[in-house]
């Protein structure tokens, strides 16, 4: 089974109807999902703002939340990915909270996906390219996962 690294704009999908929610979901039940236990405040106060913008009623973000909680992620500890998400910040000039992402697909050779099409296209550009390898954007996985070549995502 092919394994992926999550982030939020990937799991709060599960929880909530988005766009590309489909897709999300698809991920869900075709790959193994890690992440690192940073995902759980991003998942939190992605539902917190959901609940202001009065997207979401406090019950159905705390049913959300729930959820969640029970999902069939496998979560790393983050202290062994500072040094590797820090210098990865620092080059990309980019928030450590997402290449903490980035960083543990590096350290268990896997990619990273997220629904984050700008964080996407910004790995790819320019010499960013090293990085290009080890992130996808949630369509291509869905796409990847579902397609006759599944097996090799």
């Amino acid at each position: 089974m092919t394994t992926l690294v999550i982030d939020a704009s990937i799991a709060v999908k599960w929880v909530v109807e988005e766009d590309s929610t489909a897709e999300a979901l698809t991920v869900r039940r075709r790959a193994k999902v890690i992440a690192p236990e940073l995902l759980t405040a991003e998942c939190a106060n992605i539902l917190r703002k959901k609940v202001q913008r009065d997207e979401l009623s406090k019950d159905e973000a705390l049913l959300a939340a729930r959820l969640l909680q029970a999902a069939e992620i496998e979560f790393v500890l983050t202290r062994s990915l500072l040094e590797a998400a820090t210098q990865i910040a620092i080059e990309l000039s980019h928030p450590a909270y997402d290449c903490l992402y980035l960083a543990l697909a590096a350290e268990r050779d896997c990619r990273f996906c997220t629904a984050d099409e700008s964080f996407v296209r910004k790995l790819g550009e320019g010499h960013r390219r090293r990085f290009r390898g080890k992130v996808i954007g949630l369509a291509q996985a869905a796409r990847e996962l579902t397609g006759p070549r599944s097996t090799e995502l």
